[in-house]
């Protein structure tokens, strides 16, 4: 099955692929690695989950908001790649929560991504990864995810 059924099958469409939001590249490939810059929760330039998980929004808000920023991620993706069926392994996520204090369910709130790119990308996409508790993040966004993959 190609990804793109499998994002059919899911309901999913990937957004335009992000712009920067200052002197920086959404990707850089290396050549068989594709780093792609951290992703924040927006649909188009706004954001859409705007706050501390565990104080403005809850575990299920936070799930979703890294889940949408997994979606960013993997069309910021094809773009550098041209087909994300060119993907060979998505080898690491780093997901930022911005977490109120005492917060501690980082990891679940880090499985909104993970989950999105295991049912999107399949064996590719299961990665190593990062869940951190940070105190603040650009725009007082919820969540930031950031993504190395390998692709041919």
């Amino acid at each position: 099955m190609t990804i793109k059924n499998r994002l059919e099958e899911l309901g999913l469409v990937l957004p335009p692929p992000p712009e920067p939001a200052a002197h920086y590249r959404p990707w850089v490939r290396d050549g068989d690695i594709i780093y792609l810059a951290g992703q924040t929760p927006k649909k188009g330039t706004e954001l859409q989950y705007i706050g501390q998980v565990g104080a403005e929004l809850d575990l299920n808000a936070g799930r979703a908001a890294a889940g949408l920023c997994a979606l960013r991620l993997l069309s910021a993706l094809q773009e550098a790649v041209g087909d994300l069926n060119k993907v060979t392994q998505i080898s690491k996520l780093t997901v930022f929560v911005n977490a109120a204090q005492g917060f501690a369910d980082h990891p679940k709130v880090a499985n909104g991504a993970s989950d999105l790119i295991s049912a999107v990308m399949g064996d590719v996409g299961l990665h190593a990864r990062s869940a951190v508790g940070v105190s603040s993040l650009p725009g007082n966004a919820a969540v930031e995810v950031e993504m190395i993959a390998r692709c041919q």
